[in-house]
């Protein structure tokens, strides 16, 4: 695995521990932005090893979603959560009350795990 990928794993792991910690305190609105970084810095983690960087959350949801869920690599669902995590992270952000119930924050945070997981498997088989 190389330096970038290496990193944005460790960072994607940091924002889940985030997650969960912010959801335990009570913190629902906070711990879904967590739950999309920590989508998002996987998928920055996977398209790093494969030699793409972006400057944009745009230009990754949209190469990890041609490469990885169109491109047959890894089942779409990952892109679709990573999309729905980003919409919701914003909405969040950037709305006075969350639409987001706990139990949704919860999935959100299970389908963040499971990305990790993808990922950490799909680093693992990446010819380095």
């Amino acid at each position: 695995m190389n330096e970038a990928s290496a990193a944005f794993l460790a960072k994607a792991e940091r924002a889940l521990d985030a997650a969960e910690t912010l959801l335990r305190e009570g913190h629902a609105e906070f711990a879904s932005g967590r739950a999309y970084y920590a989508m998002f810095y996987a998928a920055e983690a996977m398209l790093a090893e494969a030699g793409e960087a972006f400057r944009k959350h745009s230009g990754v949801h949209a190469a990890f979603g041609r490469r990885f869920a169109q491109g047959g690599e890894l089942d779409p669902k990952f892109h679709r959560w990573l999309l729905d995590a980003h919409d919701a992270r914003l909405a969040d952000d950037y709305g006075f009350e969350s639409a987001l119930t706990n139990e949704d924050v919860r999935t959100m945070l299970d389908r963040a795990a499971e990305f990790l997981g993808a990922t950490r498997s799909w680093l693992a088989a990446w010819p380095s």
